[in-house]
């Protein structure tokens, strides 16, 4: 396998080329969990790997309770199933609890508090759903301290690893929880070592080939609950060496033909940079350091033929999207024509029309 054929196999078995997938459940299975602190990105995110989908078939899903948003894995929010969540949550739980020691000393917040807490949250979600406000407010008359958001934050983030609480429907534009038994019927849980080698099972059948450090940094994992977990697996992987590091992946690596160039505008925290510790296969070095000196500033990344290329911003309106694209190099006429059909599909998602779309300050795409 060649390094440039490793970018290709991840966009197949990442779905977002040659996507087969119509429900957005589908996708969030598949992936096994997808990050989601970016609700607006993650969705796009999503129907990137879909089929004819857009973001009102998303919403459904999120309202209806098709996929659900909570924390695990790492201490940030990610989409998950129903029929995922909960052991999910109860491997993942303990690992960040431990990431989160500091921050639960750090805020006073302890065993004794957490129960409190956990029961007033109980007791206000009986049969509705309340946004984060009208969940301080009754944590506060139960006499549990929840000012500050850091403090609110951790309160309900320990609610969700405990399995008490989830994702409701949004109210307008809020974000709502509920009971997660409300949410989601009972199910068996797993085993520690079943659950350990399911996670690498849906890690590397999804984002191969990857190593053993990628998925250790997107399961939140030591290395050697990785390696574990991997070795559970293995034999219904392959494995490759390049460049001196192995990876493992479930399909043979596709022949790498020359085709037309096809762009993709990926969300910030899309799985397919989010999901692995190392980037060399899919950005120059020199374009991964432009990136980490943008911080914060980036919102979406420009990816083409699988590799990160550049940045671009979008401002939706009410009946229309602007869409500016910055290119760390000058992209040929190909690529140029590439990048403004990503920008339609990006536009049909929303039911919108792109009426504008700039790159590096030209139009090539509305007026």
């Amino acid at each position: 396998m060649k390094r440039s054929e490793i970018a290709q196999q991840r966009l197949v078995n990442q779905h977002i080329a040659r996507a087969r997938f119509q429900e957005p459940a589908r996708v969030v299975e598949w992936l096994g969990a997808v990050q989601a602190q970016d609700y607006e990105g993650a969705k796009w995110s999503l129907g990137l790997r879909l089929r004819g989908a857009g973001d009102a078939d998303i919403e459904q899903a999120f309202s209806e309770g098709a996929i659900l948003r909570t924390h695990l894995l790492r201490p940030t929010w990610h989409f998950v199933t129903p029929a995922d969540i909960r052991w999910m949550l109860e491997f993942t739980a303990p690992r960040v609890h431990q990431a989160n020691a500091s921050m639960y000393r750090k805020l006073g917040l302890d065993n004794a508090v957490f129960r409190r807490s956990n029961a007033a949250l109980a007791r206000a979600l009986k049969g509705r759903q309340l946004t984060r406000d009208e969940l301080r407010d009754a944590l506060q008359k139960a006499g549990v301290v929840a000012e500050g958001e850091f403090r609110m934050g951790y309160l309900l983030m320990r609610a969700e690893l405990d399995g008490l609480i989830c994702s409701g429907a949004r109210s307008g534009k809020q974000f709502t929880y509920a009971l997660l038994d409300e949410r989601v019927p009972s199910s068996s849980s797993l085993s520690r070592d079943d659950a350990l080698a399911e996670l690498a099972r849906r890690y590397f059948r999804s984002r191969g080939p990857a190593g053993i450090p990628d998925f250790a940094k997107w399961s939140g994992l030591t290395m050697a609950s990785a390696r574990s977990g991997l070795e559970a697996v293995e034999s219904e992987f392959e494995q490759d060496v390049v460049d001196g590091q192995s990876r493992w992946y479930a399909a043979p690596p596709r022949s790498s033909k020359k085709s037309e160039s096809i762009a993709y505008l990926l969300s910030v925290y899309d799985e397919y940079v989010s999901g692995y510790k190392d980037h060399s296969a899919i950005a120059r070095a020199d374009y991964g350091a432009k990136l980490m000196a943008l911080g914060n500033a980036v919102t979406h990344i420009l990816v083409i033929n699988g590799q990160i290329v550049g940045t671009w911003k979008r401002v939706l309106k009410k009946d229309s999207i602007e869409i500016a694209t910055t290119g760390f190099r000058r992209l040929t006429k190909a690529e140029t024509r590439a990048v403004a059909q990503g920008g339609r599909r990006y536009g049909e998602f929303h039911g919108l029309e792109v009426r504008r779309h700039t790159v590096d300050g030209g139009i090539i795409d509305g007026g």
